[in-house]
């Protein structure tokens, strides 16, 4: 009897389509990644190539391991659940001349401030994230929503308001394989004197609940970055 931990053949293609369970598994696997617009799952492969997982699994590792040996200018990396190729960092330079010759495709310093919030303290609130910025992030918000690096959560229980996290395009873009690989925090916060300086300063405070222009509130705060994101991509 066979273990069922081995991995079992795939279902049979749909009736219609050319059996592939003939072909050579290492080149079938790089036909299928070369056009796939996201990282593909084990178990989408073997479904796609009709085997076992556990064969398609050790031929993944096979390849990553070949490309890194011959050092390709790509290479085959698990992100986000799944396989996807991606080119090495060393060669980053030269893909970006040619993607982003004469368009501005980068987020906004406003974006990524305002992301790199969200995921380190998601869920959360649009009104929290305000919070920590000390500046309106509803336009930015909806710019990460557009581009698919930010989802709604459910709502918070005592307030009703709407939460949110990154997604699986968010780990992709970043080449993370989940948020525990997101780097520590403590090497990049400013030391506790520094803070303290800061605080007695008396640097005003951001209410995300009130509106703009309340009679004492601190002028400065009103949201800036709508019009940061109106030169994005």
């Amino acid at each position: 009897m066979s273990d069922p931990s081995a991995g079992t053949p795939a279902d049979t293609a749909p009736a219609g389509t050319l059996s592939v369970a003939g072909l050579d598994l290492k080149p079938a696997l790089e036909a299928v990644l070369m056009v796939v617009d996201e990282p593909a799952t084990e178990e989408h492969l073997a479904k796609i190539l009709e085997r076992p997982r556990r064969k398609i699994a050790d031929a993944l590792r096979e390849l990553a391991d070949e490309y890194t040996a011959q050092g390709r200018g790509f290479e085959l990396r698990f992100v986000a659940g799944g396989w996807r190729f991606y080119t090495r960092p060393e060669y980053a330079a030269a893909v970006e001349r040619l993607v982003l010759d004469g368009q501005t495709a980068r987020l906004t310093q406003a974006a990524l401030e305002t992301l790199a919030v969200v995921a380190y303290r998601q869920p959360v609130s649009r009104s929290r994230v305000s919070a920590v910025r000390g500046v309106n992030c509803d336009g930015v918000m909806r710019t990460l929503l557009q581009r698919g690096l930010v989802e709604e959560a459910g709502t918070e229980p005592e307030t009703g308001a709407i939460l949110y996290r990154t997604t699986n395009y968010f780990l992709e873009r970043m080449g993370l394989r989940g948020l525990d690989e997101l780097p520590e925090l403590a090497p990049f916060l400013p030391e506790a004197a520094e803070i303290e300086a800061e605080t007695q300063e008396g640097v005003p405070s951001f209410d995300p609940d009130a509106p703009d222009d309340e009679p004492g509130q601190p002028r400065g705060t009103r949201d800036t970055d709508d019009e940061d994101d109106q030169t994005e991509l």
